[in-house]
């Protein structure tokens, strides 16, 4: 264990060790319904074909939310850089040079994971178009349970029921409800530009 924290807390693992952590802190937060589960609000699927969304689609990290994406990186990233300092750079007298070669082994770590990450991703697409395809005019009328512990015009999710898993879905409400976790909800509207769910309480939607 204290080789373990040893070579975690070492440069350059540290550096793959913090971004890890933070991708963690957010899953745990997002479990909480703090956050909503893609926080960047963001697929590469839906984006122009140039910046991210050319990145992503050469390295054959689309159809994906972004978080994930970058959870698997930082986590696959993290583990290759942990190797090579537990059997490598420890061993070499680098002195200030750990520094510079470090960050460049931290990089190539996250290079040779990409195409990890993409072998990972590849059979997730088509889960995720069903997801997408699940936001539509289909779900309306139905009734879901809010997870998050408010819900605003900009902000909030629901989980409902489809016989399996279950769906994590957004959505947005006015404030004057004052919606809040446990409420049971009907959806009302699918706002596409936002992939989310317009809603009401079940009590308004039935007239009570």
């Amino acid at each position: 264990m204290e080789l373990f924290l040893q070579t975690s807390l070492s440069f350059p693992v540290v550096l793959l060790s913090f971004l890890l952590c933070v991708a963690i802190l957010y899953w745990l937060v997002a479990a909480l319904g703090l956050v909503e589960v893609d926080v960047l609000d963001i697929e590469a699927d839906s984006l122009q074909p140039e910046g991210l969304a050319g990145v992503l689609l050469k390295l054959g990290l689309n159809g994906v939310p972004v978080t994930l994406v970058l959870t698997l990186l930082f986590f696959f990233a993290w583990l290759i850089c942990y190797f090579a300092e537990l059997l490598l750079l420890r061993f070499l007298p680098l002195g200030i040079l750990r520094y510079p070669l470090g960050v460049a082994v931290a990089l190539a770590s996250a290079l040779v994971a990409v195409p990890l990450v993409g072998f990972l991703v590849r059979p997730l697409r088509p889960l995720f178009r069903k997801l997408e395809a699940s936001g539509s005019q289909s779900l309306l009328g139905q009734v879901a349970l809010v997870r998050s512990g408010r819900v605003t015009p900009d902000f909030g999710e629901a989980t409902l029921e489809d016989g399996g898993a279950g769906l994590i879905l957004r959505i947005r409400a006015a404030d004057a409800l004052g919606l809040k976790r446990g409420d049971r909800v009907v959806l009302l509207e699918y706002l596409e530009a936002e992939h989310a769910y317009r809603v009401i309480t079940e009590d308004e939607f039935r007239g009570i």
